[in-house]
């Protein structure tokens, strides 16, 4: 190629590189710009924000165990299936119980007649004892009038020492019969009927018995679902068996693992907001701190890590924060135990304890389901006493 060819070759205006500077300039001031905001962001609002994804949903999971042995006859629900409280799950065999709840008031029957004996026979000693009490004056009386007629020779000593003998045999009777109607009444002392202690311990064993067969129908102490049911029809359960576990729908909370490095700032009362994998960011659960746990999840492990043991790496732990749910919400959108959640904390506000500072006045859960009112069973006792009572 010639010399003038190369000349011709364009060249690069001079225009362009400066509208190159320009953009890359312009570009750098963005970016700078966008990190000057960001910071400033950050300082005002992102660093008042503490945010985990290790977070689960939590709730109770009622066990169930019946409170009597048996043969299960009748299994009521399946897993999943939606209960109210008081309805029956498990139905046992009530055979056993029943003959035990006849043998119970046939023994209250024969306590109440057995204790009304005593009653009557303490009204017999009395007269037992009137009438030693007679029989010891007339023996009196005779050894009165036999004096005398001893002294003066006109009866035997003979027959004076048999009156003697009389009046000894009739107060030694008369003592027996206040020994035997003071024992038959330390039986009965004056209690009445109702409340003597043989009548009263096999009242007290009809109630037991009662409750043993009221028992062979377990019902469910929470409104809830099933989950977890194990018990099968025919089998024989004990009161340690296990048979279900009912999750109530309501109640839910969050147990959330924060980095032991996020909580510096982090108190009870502040607001939350929870995002569920299961709903996505449609739908964001209202919530508040209720209180952070008193040890890291390793802390109450099985096996916990021995530090002073061996080379140590240090790890970042992480301690259980509880939050609370709004229960309008979960009453919306329902959650399940075990499921994934986002919680970010607005510790802005730190004015609130980081330890709770006061006691519960109410119990934290209480049900009442399986609770048995003692009225139908008192009322039973009291016709089988006023029946054998004459």
């Amino acid at each position: 190629m010639s010399a003038h060819a190369e000349t011709q070759t364009p060249q690069q205006p001079a225009g362009k590189k400066g509208k190159r500077k320009v953009a890359l300039l312009l570009l750098t001031l963005l970016f700078v710009v966008l990190a000057v905001a960001y910071g400033i962001w950050w300082f005002l609002v992102l660093r008042h924000y503490a945010e985990t994804d290790d977070a689960y949903v939590a709730g109770n999971q009622v066990q169930i165990m019946s409170q009597v042995s048996g043969s299960v006859t009748k299994v009521w629900v399946d897993d999943t299936d939606f209960v109210n409280k008081g309805d029956v799950l498990v139905t046992l065999d009530p055979t056993d119980a029943r003959e035990a709840f006849e043998k119970s008031k046939t023994a209250l029957a024969n306590s109440v007649r057995q204790t009304r004996q005593l009653i009557i026979n303490s009204r017999q000693y009395q007269a037992n004892i009137a009438v030693k009490r007679t029989a010891l004056a007339q023996a009196q009386t005779d050894l009165n009038r036999r004096i005398p007629l001893g002294k003066d020779n006109l009866i035997g000593r003979e027959e004076l020492q048999h009156a003697r003998d009389s009046v000894a045999s009739a107060q030694s009777q008369l003592d027996a019969a206040i020994e035997q109607y003071n024992a038959n009444q330390a039986m009965i002392l004056d209690t009445p009927l109702a409340e003597q202690p043989a009548v009263k311990q096999a009242a007290t064993e009809v109630r037991n018995t009662w409750l043993a067969l009221e028992r062979t129908r377990i019902v469910s102490p929470m409104t809830g679902y099933v989950s977890r049911r194990a018990v099968q029809v025919g089998a024989q359960i004990g009161t340690s068996t296990s048979l279900m576990a009912i999750v109530p729908a309501t109640g839910l909370w969050v147990d959330a693992n924060f980095k032991e490095t996020q909580l510096a700032n982090m108190r009870i009362g502040q607001p939350v907001t929870v995002v569920s994998d299961i709903y996505g960011d449609k739908v964001e659960y209202k919530g508040k701190v209720v209180g952070l746990d008193m040890g890291t999840g390793s802390a109450f492990s099985l096996l916990p890590a021995q530090n002073a043991t061996g080379n140590w790496i240090k790890v970042v732990q992480r301690l259980p924060v509880r939050i609370e749910l709004d229960q309008q919400q979960l009453k919306q959108y329902p959650l399940r135990i075990g499921l994934s959640m986002l919680v970010k904390v607005n510790t802005s506000d730190s004015r609130g304890p980081m330890l709770a500072t006061q006691t519960r006045s109410k119990p934290a859960y209480e049900s009442d389901a399986r609770e048995l009112a003692l009225a139908p069973v008192n009322q039973l006792i009291d016709n089988i006493i006023r029946a054998n009572a004459g």
